[in-house]
């Protein structure tokens, strides 16, 4: 993907659904940017799913018990679970918001 005016400023899930958009749906583009939304579409797109991801990640670590007090006690083991968590959040952002 090259980067257009339409990603200069927005975050990692903004330009991987524009990345989709471009791909996929070219037609969805085309009728945004005719009508000037495009860009709010995608910043606004960007800060919703961030948001969705963040506190994926902070549930699912309070209901598999990723504590500070775990952090403080085995730091890799820590570390390690929550990389898991990231990785199996992003891949539900993915599936369900970005590649819709």
């Amino acid at each position: 993907m090259t980067k257009t005016n339409e990603t200069a400023n927005l975050g990692k899930w903004g330009r991987l659904h524009y990345d989709y958009l471009y791909r996929n749906k070219r037609t969805v583009i085309s009728a945004m940017r005719l009508k000037g939304t495009l860009q709010a579409y995608l910043e606004q797109f960007d800060t919703d799913t961030q948001d969705s991801f963040e506190k994926l990640v902070k549930r699912t670590a309070e209901v598999e018990n990723v504590t500070e007090e775990l952090k403080a006690s085995d730091q890799m083991e820590w570390v390690r679970r929550m990389n898991n968590i990231r990785n199996r959040c992003e891949e539900f952002i993915l599936s369900e918001y970005v590649y819709q």
